[in-house]
C-alpha cells in the first residue's frame, strides 16, 4: 500500500516535470550528457526499499550483473574522491544510455533535468539550475518557470516517516547513498 502511494508521489512528480520541461522545450534526445553519471545520494529508507523491491523483480542474471556494476561504481567513485576530485561514474543500472530500472527510479533521477527550487524549513530558497541543456536554454530565456521541489519532498518526508513506523527512543539512521551503494548493501534494515 506505502509503495502505491510513493508511486502515485512519482506520477505527480513526473508530471510537474514535463510541464515546465515543455514550455521550455528541454527533451533529452540527442543530449551528449547522460544524467546517469553524475554523483547522487538518495536520503530516504522507502525509495531504497521500492528500488530493492524492482530489483527482486529482475532476472537473476540482470541483478547479478547490476551487482558487478554496483562494485565497480563504488571503487571508481571511492577513487576519484580519493583524488579530491567528483565522481563521474556511470549508474550501474544503465544499459546503453537508458535507465534499466525506470519505473523503479529514484525521486532525485526523476526530477534532475529541468531548473527547480526547494524551500528549507528555515524560510530559505535554494536553487538549482537543471542540467547543462537546461542551463542552455535558461540563458538565453530567463522567464523559464522553476519546478518547485518542496511538496515533493514534503510528502517524500510523510511517506518515509510512515514507513519507518511510529517514533522509536532512538532515531533511524539517515540515509546519504548512491544507487551503487544501495545495491552492494542490500536492502535497508528495518530492524531498531
Amino acid at each position: 500500500m506505502i509503495f502505491k502511494q510513493l508511486q502515485e508521489l512519482y506520477t505527480h512528480m513526473e508530471a510537474a516535470y514535463a510541464t515546465v520541461a515543455q514550455r521550455m522545450g528541454l527533451s533529452c534526445d540527442g543530449c551528449q550528457d547522460n544524467c546517469c553519471s553524475s554523483y547522487f545520494h538518495h536520503h530516504t529508507h522507502i525509495e531504497w526499499a521500492y528500488f530493492w523491491q524492482g530489483l527482486h523483480e529482475l532476472p537473476e542474471a540482470v541483478r547479478t550483473r547490476y551487482l558487478g556494476r554496483a562494485l565497480r561504481a563504488e571503487a571508481e567513485t571511492q577513487t576519484a574522491l580519493s583524488q579530491g576530485l567528483r565522481p563521474q561514474v556511470m549508474c550501474p543500472v544503465n544499459e546503453n544510455g537508458r535507465c534499466g530500472m525506470y519505473s523503479h527510479r529514484l525521486m532525485i533521477c526523476r526530477l534532475h533535468g529541468v531548473p527547480n527550487m526547494l524551500r528549507q524549513p528555515n524560510g530559505q530558497v535554494t536553487h538549482f539550475p537543471g542540467c547543462w541543456k537546461s542551463q542552455e536554454i535558461t540563458a538565453q530565456n530567463p522567464e523559464i518557470p522553476l519546478l518547485d521541489r518542496t511538496p515533493f519532498y514534503l510528502r517524500l518526508a510523510a511517506l518515509e516517516r510512515q514507513f519507518l513506523g511510529p517514533k522509536r527512543r532512538h532515531p533511524w539512521p539517515k540515509v546519504h547513498l548512491t544507487l551503487a551503494q544501495m545495491i552492494v548493501q542490500g536492502p535497508p534494515s528495518l530492524e531498531p
